[in-house]
């Protein structure tokens, strides 16, 4: 590894260990809004039980969702993100 690429990196991770601790602030945040799983599935007019089991999930984690306990991630929230836009294809997709 070349020395000045080395340098940039070491400075980067002593920079984003002062950000970890409170001692710098970061220069960008980004902040991701979790779909709305109930308006979702009430759009779709299903149950709780009938959604959770189209996307194949427990009604209880469909529970925490909606009751703001918990929020989707990765895969189910790209999913809920395609339901929300597109609940015709998903329905089509899934309901089989």
């Amino acid at each position: 590894m070349k020395d000045e690429l080395f340098q940039q990196l070491a400075a980067s991770l002593k920079e984003g260990g002062a950000i970890l601790h409170g001692e710098r602030e970061a220069s960008r945040t980004t902040t991701l809004q979790s779909p709305d799983a109930r308006a979702i599935r009430e759009k779709l007019g299903l149950s709780q039980t009938q959604f959770a089991t189209l996307i194949g999930i427990s009604p209880r984690t469909l529970q925490n969702w909606e009751q703001g306990h918990r929020h989707p991630e990765g895969t189910a929230r790209a999913l809920l993100r395609v339901a929300e836009c597109h609940p015709e294809a998903v329905l089509d997709a899934l309901h089989r």
